[in-house]
């Protein structure tokens, strides 16, 4: 048994056929954090955290601020000095572990397309969140959109929260995710804990089966599997669509599967697989902008899917 993996990983990487190459990719996976990271990690203005809630509903939130609010205090410490807005899950799912709760944490640089992924165990703290890191190590910069972050001095919708959870969306809601080309997974394993990871891709990437159930296509990547792998266990999973532009986000949280089908995924040019996933939804707001500034090279076209017109 690999000491890298969890049975749900491994059962993915050898379905792809990646099983050796996810054995030497997983050599980064470090216990502690470097000072690299710990250096990055105070330069970025937000991150994002998976939290599973004592109900097993897995939610991706958004945590920002000014740089130098989430930072190492040392190589296995992570304090993040922001709390969850008003009805955020997160604060639920951090009070309902008592100090023990599993988060999978994404500090993701837009602008130079640079990440890091950090999982342990965290605890609320007066104004924030204290981490314990088990795992950390840096992603590639594959589908990742630059943007550069504006501060918003006033924001006055950042207390407010437009709580809605439902099978359904609304057709607007529908329309944001149609229109996206970012977004943000969390998911989580029954005894390996949580995690947190980015996808990225064109406009369109991202199309809806009916009107709670939506696709989008595995690309390649590191061949880890950490996203689908605890799909495979556990597919209570969670999705996070922010609107850079306007300081909206909209936090789904569901059930997902992978898809192994190879007439799904051939209508996307580039994807490997296909993942499927039933809605729950929530609404809410940041305090931050991004100014878009280039589509990531990586992207794969969509122009190329089959029976169909690329919108």
């Amino acid at each position: 048994m690999s000491a890298k993996y969890h049975p749900g990983e491994i059962e993915v990487q050898e379905r792809a056929g990646v099983r050796g190459m996810a054995e030497r990719v997983g050599n980064g996976i470090r216990p502690v954090i470097p000072p690299a990271a710990r250096e990055f990690l105070k330069e970025q203005p937000m991150v994002v955290v998976g939290s599973v809630g004592a109900d097993g509903r897995v939610w991706a939130s958004l945590l920002a601020c000014e740089p130098g609010f989430a930072r190492a205090l040392d190589e296995r410490t992570v304090i993040i000095d922001a709390a969850p807005v008003p009805g955020d899950p997160l604060a639920e799912n951090l009070a309902a572990g008592a100090g023990a709760t599993a988060v999978g944490v994404i500090a993701i640089d837009l602008a130079s397309r640079r990440r890091m992924r950090l999982n342990g165990k965290a605890e609320r703290r007066p104004d924030g969140i204290r981490v314990r890191a088990e795992q950390v190590y840096a992603n590639c910069p594959k589908y990742i959109q630059a943007r550069e972050w504006e501060k918003v001095a006033h924001n006055p919708g950042a207390g407010r929260r437009n709580v809605r959870r439902a099978g359904t969306l609304t057709d607007e809601q529908r329309r944001r995710i149609s229109r996206a080309d970012t977004f943000f997974v969390a998911s989580a394993h029954p005894g390996h804990g949580a995690d947190a990871s980015h996808r990225g891709g064109q406009p369109g990437f991202v199309r809806f089966l009916d009107d709670d159930t939506l696709e989008f296509p595995d690309y390649s990547g590191n061949t880890m599997f950490n996203t689908l792998g605890n799909i495979a266990a556990n597919p209570d999973a969670g999705l996070l669509f922010v609107d850079f532009e306007r300081g909206g986000t909209l936090q789904l949280a569901g059930e997902a599967k992978v898809v192994w089908e190879p007439e799904r995924a051939a209508r996307f040019v580039g994807a490997e697989r296909m993942v499927e996933f039933r809605v729950d939804e929530v609404d809410d707001a940041l305090p931050l902008r991004w100014r878009f500034a280039g589509y990531s090279p990586f992207n794969p076209s969509l122009e190329g899917r089959r029976g169909e017109e690329a919108t």
